[in-house]
């Protein structure tokens, strides 16, 4: 997997590229927004973004993704501790963060989540009330208007439509999408759901008190 690690703190951004190197990964480096954008345009897989860089914050890089409708997976580190802040790069279209100081086992572990990418035995569209989901071809329209989609938001909600409709627990939906069910990650899922309702209705994502959770609506048989 091409992995872009954008960190203006030359020793950390180092420590990381090796790290994931040695998972397999061919890594690329930049210290500024302008750097990142450039790697960018060359194409990677997966973006580890700092928000604090000499030419700005890590959010409006985030954001200019985001607007493309790009579903690239965006893992940010940051040193703010304060859940309004990590919120705020979840809602700017990140799909995890880790807070510094952070260990590089965790580092690893959230990429190699983020990264994942189950196949689907055959093409499928999920619909429910005006939002139709091509889950295969990782497509979201809501009243036929295409709707982004960040690359974890979709991982919920492969996770949930592959259950046609039965419960998944809390836990089996943060092992499945996070590939560990900490608190920080259970943060995070709570709030990748209420965008997800946000953007595709209150009524799509089911929760189950003391259960879980479910996905409305039905499947169709082919790609749209």
């Amino acid at each position: 997997m091409r992995v872009l690690v954008t960190e203006d703190e030359a020793d950390v951004r180092s420590v990381i590229a090796r790290a994931l190197e040695r998972d397999g990964h061919a890594v690329s480096i930049a210290g500024t927004l302008e750097e990142a954008r450039r790697a960018l345009a060359a194409g990677v897989d997966l973006l580890v973004l700092d928000l604090s860089l000499p030419d700005g914050s890590g959010l409006t890089l985030c954001r200019e993704i985001r607007a493309t409708q790009a579903s690239l997976p965006i893992l940010i580190l940051t040193a703010r501790t304060q859940v309004e802040l990590r919120v705020e790069g979840l809602d700017a279209g990140a799909d995890d963060y880790l807070t510094k100081p952070f260990a590089l086992p965790e580092l690893r572990a959230r990429v190699r989540a983020l990264g994942r990418r189950g196949p689907i035995s055959r093409p499928f569209v999920h619909v429910f009330n005006g939002v139709r989901l091509d889950l295969a071809g990782r497509r979201a329209l809501r009243d036929g208007e295409q709707v982004p989609v960040t690359a974890r938001e979709w991982a919920i909600l492969e996770a949930l439509a592959n259950r046609g409709g039965r419960v998944m627990t809390r836990v089996e939906l943060l092992e499945n999408v996070w590939g560990s069910s900490s608190e920080s990650a259970g943060n995070s899922l709570e709030v990748l759901v209420a965008r997800l309702r946000k953007k595709f209705g209150p009524d799509l994502i089911q929760t189950l008190r003391r259960e879980g959770y479910s996905l409305s609506g039905s499947i169709e048989g082919g790609s749209s």
